[in-house]
């Protein structure tokens, strides 16, 4: 069926009902979560509410080490877990593509915005740490006030 695409235009899927339907059956799934806010518009919105936004998996040690850094300057970042959501694994791709990373093998994660901009990965964060553009843009986006 070719209509899939009409479902992330949200306003006529009312209309369509049984089709959205039929998409959110069986193995389809895991494919079609367009009708829902995609994963991008959710890291967008996530990214835009706190001057700090680290996304996170839990158990990973590279994520605390980033958290630590900011606590440490005295920056309080919202930090969120892509383990504990249960669309995760989406926002994680998402991320990826973000990044420019095409495989899993390099772990995406943590994935840090400062004021609603992509920084990047540990690397960029720890890279403007050491070239000192890190603080400006901590201050820019209302994280520092030193």
């Amino acid at each position: 069926m070719h209509y899939e695409t009409t479902d992330s235009w949200g306003s006529y899927v009312s209309t369509t009902r049984s089709s959205s339907n039929t998409v959110s059956s069986g193995d389809h799934h895991h494919h079609h979560h367009e009708y829902q806010l995609q994963p991008m518009q959710r890291i967008e919105r996530v990214a835009s509410e706190s001057a700090v936004v680290i996304f996170s998996i839990s158990s990973c040690c590279m994520c605390h080490a980033i958290k630590r850094l900011f606590c440490g300057m005295g920056v309080n970042p919202t930090v969120y877990e892509l383990d504990e959501d249960p669309r995760g694994k989406e926002i994680e791709k998402a991320l990826m593509n973000l990044l420019g990373i095409s495989t899993s093998t390099s772990t995406t994660v943590p994935v840090v915005f400062i004021g609603g901009k992509l920084v990047g990965a540990m690397d960029r964060v720890m890279a403007s740490h050491i070239n000192g553009t890190l603080v400006p843009l901590l201050k820019e986006a209302g994280a520092l006030w030193l």
